[in-house]
Order: structure tokens, then sequence, then C-alpha cells
């Protein structure tokens, strides 16, 4: 069974209200017929779909016309008046930005989760979550992932693999660096259901080289040791040395990371951006994201360049997340 196929089953167990709040493009609106075929969850539909297709048992809300709109602009006043919040412009943002609304059914207990980005930002995805459902308790980081399916590789965890950060951070201190570790492992750990092997990547493996950068991964690592003693962490590694057993016995011997790393920590966006979209590419592997940590409710991202098939993918793995905040 494909590993995307085992997260639709542990989806279809447990159902969740998942909202798509981008009608306006046909790929959403192709991706949520199908995962409502298929019985991954019950998808609701914001505004009035570009696409005239039978929609069978999904939900669609038209704010305009909607008898719960009225309540949640009252809602999202409350929310945010001391930032400057006027009720006319709760209301405005609720008609005119879908993501402002999704965030609201969720806040308000009416959805699981919300998956937006085929024709958004993640800047314009994220905004509202941050505002509106917030971090999780104990959590000072938002930070995203990739989950991340290589086919025919012998490397990982038989190719699945976490990527972090490659969507958000832009060039984190040791402190976040180590927090986005810890947070990988618990989206492996949930996702992938395997032992996570953590490796602080960079261009140096155990003081090969010395630059300013090498030592803010070596501090990360040592602080996600601190902060997460539960889980398997070492760096800094360079890529080769993390996932291949014969490099990592010559480059970084005694470690019980090196060589079997699934969970791979990129010092910066610009590092982790370009690896997920190299292992993409040229691998042809599954690339799913990218997924963020550290909400209290799942609000998942997409890349603007994904498929009917990754909308789906993200939809299944939304509600698995979904199903662990109960």
């Amino acid at each position: 069974m494909k590993f995307i196929d085992k997260i639709k089953e542990r989806a279809k167990k447990n159902t969740k209200r998942i909202v798509l709040p981008e009608s306006m493009d046909e790929r959403v609106i192709d991706a949520a017929v199908k995962a409502n075929q298929e019985s991954l969850a019950h998808i609701i539909i914001i505004g009035k779909p570009m696409k005239d297709i039978e929609l069978d048992d999904i939900e669609v809300i038209i704010p305009e016309e909607s008898p719960m709109t009225d309540d949640l602009a009252n809602k999202l006043y409350e929310l945010r008046k001391e930032k400057g919040m006027t009720l006319d412009k709760a209301r405005e943002l609720l008609l005119t930005d879908y993501m402002y609304y999704a965030c609201m059914l969720v806040k308000i207990g009416y959805a699981d989760g919300v998956v937006s980005g085929a024709c958004h930002s993640s800047a314009n995805t994220l905004r509202p979550s941050l505002q509106i459902i917030k971090t999780k308790p104990g959590t000072s980081l938002v930070s995203s992932f990739f989950l991340m399916v290589v086919p025919n590789c012998p490397y990982g965890e038989s190719g699945a693999f976490v990527f972090g950060d490659c969507g958000l951070e832009q060039n984190p201190t040791p402190e976040k660096l180590a927090t986005i570790a810890g947070c990988s492992a618990d989206s492996f750990k949930l996702l992938v259901e395997a032992e996570p092997k953590v490796a602080m990547l960079s261009h140096s493996t155990k003081g090969s080289a010395s630059h300013a950068d090498v030592d803010k991964v070596v501090r990360a690592t040592t602080l996600a040791k601190e902060m997460y003693p539960n889980y398997k962490i070492d760096g800094e590694l360079q890529l080769d040395a993390a996932i291949i057993p014969s490099i990592a016995e010559s480059k970084a011997p005694g470690s019980e990371v090196a060589g079997y790393a699934n969970v791979l920590i990129f010092p910066d966006l610009d590092a982790g951006n370009i690896g997920y979209k190299l292992t993409q590419r040229l691998a042809n592997a599954e690339a799913y994201g990218p997924l963020t940590q550290g909400i209290a409710a799942p609000i998942n991202d997409l890349s603007r360049g994904c498929s009917v098939d990754d909308i789906i993918g993200v939809i299944a793995i939304t509600a698995v997340q979904a199903g662990n905040n109960n």
C-alpha cells in the first residue's frame, strides 16, 4: 500500500470537517469531489464554486447568503477589537477573504481544519489563522514542514521523510531551529507512525568546516537534545552523512542518527525550499505541504503549483492531524 493510502485509511476511520476556502480554483473543486467520494472528510467549501459540477454531500457555504455570517462577524469583532477591528471591517473580511471565514468556522468548533494556498500566498493563508486560532498552548513558534515520499528509496523510513522548515522561518535562530526540530519529530511520529531520527543539516559534519552558519547548527543541536531528550537528534551533519550508512560510518562514527535520519532539519528557508523542490522534481517524490505545526488546529498551506492529487493528500493529512487534536 502506498504511503498516502495509509494516511487516507486513517482519515476515513475518524471523519473530520475540513474547510476549503478557495472555491475559485478548479483544482480545489476537483479535489473536494474526489476526497468526498473517498470519504476522507466532511468537506466544506466557502463560496460558490466556479465549476458547475455535482457536489453530492459536500457542504457549500456562501458567506453573502449564510445565516452564520452575522454571528461570525460579531465573534471576529470581539476577538480582534483590541487590535482595531470594527464590526463593519469584520463583516467585510468574512465576505471578501474566505480564509477568515474558514478560520472562524474552526474557532467556533464548526470545523476541524483548513486546507488553502492553491491560489493564495502562504502569508494570506497563515495570517488569519495566527490572528484567530493562534498557537497551541505551550508552543511559542509556528513552523512548517513537508512530508516527502520518495519512490523506490532505501533511505529514511522506506522513502518517507519530514523536511523542516521549508516554508515559514527565513533564518531561524538556534532556539527556533531547535524548536523546529522537536515539532518536526512530533509531526513525523504522528504521520509516519515510526521513530523519528532527526538530523540537523549543515555544509559541515562534526566540525569539518568552520563558519558562523555551522556554529548556529551546532548550538541548535545542543538545545534540541536538551529540549527533546525523548528523541534521537544529532548534528551538525551533511546530507549524505545524515542518510547514507556507509558515509555516516566514516564521517560521523558512533552517531545514533547519522546514516538513518528520517527528519531533516534545514538551517534556513533557502536550503529547505531548494531541498524539497529538488527532491520533488528530480526524484519524482510526492511532496505534501507546506504543512504547519504549532497552530492550535491544523491549518495547512498548499504550493501554488499543487496538483489535484496533492490537495487530496493534504486533505487526508489535515484530517489525521485533526484527529490527534481530540
